[in-house]
């Protein structure tokens, strides 16, 4: 295992992540979920936005991209891609829950191509019933790219729909340059595991793509493509599935059900994408079946795991849960769905601790509003008594509860709980501040929110987050070493200028090569430096 340091060094760290992983061929590429597979949330290499230039006299929206339908998907960023016929542009990609893929240039706006994923006779998915993706649901989870795959680089999606008589689940290879298929594709996901849980038959659960969406964003690691799937509502039958794809081929590499013996046990972390430490996942298992009799290893007997912080090998292109942890309250908080599965985990640069040894940490939270961080090399299992077996626990101190993912930067970590103010914690010798050092002045209605950071190596700082209000949302930006030193919010210049709709649900700004890109319900908007 490499070691990682935190503080100036963790540039050293996004960039191994980027090029061991081969996700990224630039620096200023953004090509998954949260920047990187670890889900820091971070741009280590933004040298155009400071802290000095990003206010309202000089920093503002710019322009729109309009699209077809809502944006719950993190928009992505590729520079320098040769655009056939258009030349070298760099290229912003995003979704929608209308089944659309679109590449637009980010620096004019201008549309560079658009393909449905609907086939004939098809349209997207109804919402079930459920308000959660509504009205409609087609491509939800943030897409993943990797520019060395196919002949010009290939971006992966999963896009749902249905016709008449079924509905589809399926995932696309396009190529980024055209978006025209690879690789053969669509191909259909189809699954099933040994169980006896929800929807099981002759011995196996099965996979009923009706029952399920794929919300969590997408995990590219060692050429497999990782999904993970969440139900509408909480309406069973379901169960916690968690399923690979060659990046080539698109064939089937891998299957696991966190909960076959059981129900529920969904993987949703509101949008967040799979954690990796470049070998295993981690991620926050949301409400379901947890078996409490455990076997001579300390997990569960029956392979249920509901409610759970989940670490799962990928050795061999086999899924398996390699370790865990569950509170000791585990059945009960999953009884009254306060599970840790609204929030998403990241996976934090090695650390050393007062004694000096280093540490491989983890950290997460959800609806019970406790932070949980974990040795990602003994995570603690469970203890029907206590949970004095975890790295650290830090209990009540998100008040609100998590539906969002934290973001990490320069030894501290930020979190944005439900009807609270954005929070800013300290790491010191391996060891998490047990109270913010600073908080925002704002507070966030539901889902919170889910900050970004951008940064020049460990200058220049600046931590973006978006609050949903009504009849405009708002985009933050506050100075990352003091959350109380608000930069800008665009609703300072007045005139409506800076307003910009409704942001997506779960929305993700992203920062990269002076700019800012936000998801709405209608377009992309596109924040940066004004001219004058």
């Amino acid at each position: 295992m490499r070691t990682y340091f935190s503080g100036s060094a963790g540039l050293l760290w996004l960039i191994c992540f980027s090029l061991c992983t081969g996700l990224s061929s630039s620096a200023t590429d953004v090509t998954t979920y949260h920047n990187d597979i670890a889900r820091t949330g971070h741009n280590l290499r933004e040298t155009i936005l400071t802290t000095g230039n990003v206010k309202s006299s000089s920093f503002g929206k710019l322009f729109t991209f309009p699209v077809d339908g809502i944006i719950d998907a993190q928009p992505l960023y590729l520079s320098a891609v040769s655009i056939p016929g258009k030349g070298t542009r760099n290229v912003v990609y995003t979704v929608t829950e209308n089944d659309s893929v679109y590449a637009f240039d980010a620096d004019t706006g201008a549309r560079l191509w658009h393909v449905s994923a609907l086939r004939s006779g098809e349209s997207p998915s109804d919402d079930h019933s459920c308000g959660q993706i509504s009205p409609q649901i087609g491509i939800t989870s943030t897409p993943v790219i990797d520019r060395s795959s196919g002949p010009h680089g290939t971006i992966y999606v999963v896009a749902t729909s249905k016709n008449s008589t079924n509905y589809f689940q399926r995932i696309h290879a396009l190529d980024m340059t055209t978006g025209a298929e690879e690789f053969g594709g669509p191909v259909p996901v189809k699954a099933r595991y040994p169980g006896t849980g929800d929807n099981s038959h002759h011995g196996y659960v099965i996979f009923d793509p009706a029952q399920y969406a794929e919300r969590q964003g997408l995990l590219l690691l060692n050429h497999v493509i990782y999904t993970a799937w969440t139900s509408h509502c909480d309406f069973r039958p379901y169960t916690g599935w968690l399923i690979g794809y060659n990046e080539s081929t698109l064939a089937q590499t891998s299957v696991l059900n966190v909960t076959p013996n059981g129900s529920e046990g969904s993987i949703w972390q509101s949008g967040s994408g799979i954690a990796s430490d470049g070998q295993n996942l981690f991620f926050l298992d949301a409400n379901g079946t947890f078996e409490t009799t455990l076997n001579k290893k300390g997990f569960p007997s029956k392979g249920d795991y509901g409610n759970g912080f989940l670490k799962v090998s990928t050795t061999n292109n086999t899924l398996r849960v390699a370790d865990y942890f569950n509170m000791f309250d585990t059945v009960s908080e999953s009884n009254s769905d306060e599970d840790l599965g609204s929030g998403g985990a990241v996976v934090l640069p090695a650390m050393k601790d007062a004694n000096g040894k280093i540490r491989y940490l983890a950290i997460g939270a959800g609806k019970d509003q406790n932070i949980y961080i974990v040795d990602r090399n003994n995570m603690g299992k469970f203890n029907p008594n206590n949970d004095n077996a975890i790295y650290q626990e830090i209990d009540e101190v998100l008040l609100g509860g998590e539906w969002a993912t934290s973001a990490y930067f320069n030894g501290k970590i930020y979190f944005g709980p439900v009807g609270n103010n954005l929070l800013q914690f300290q790491f010191s010798k391996a060891r998490l501040s047990t109270s913010p050092h600073s908080k925002s002045a704002a507070s966030f209605t539901y889902p919170g929110t889910t900050p970004s950071v951008s940064a020049n190596g460990s200058n220049n700082g600046i931590v973006w987050a978006i609050e949903h209000s009504d009849p405009n949302d708002i985009l933050h930006a506050y100075d990352a070493a003091n959350l109380g030193n608000e930069l800008y919010n665009s609703n300072q210049a007045g005139n409506q200028r800076d307003q910009f709709g409704t942001a997506s649900h779960f929305g993700t700004p992203i920062i990269v090569d002076g700019k800012v890109y936000v998801g709405t319900t209608t377009n992309v908007t596109v924040f940066g430096l004004l001219r004058h």
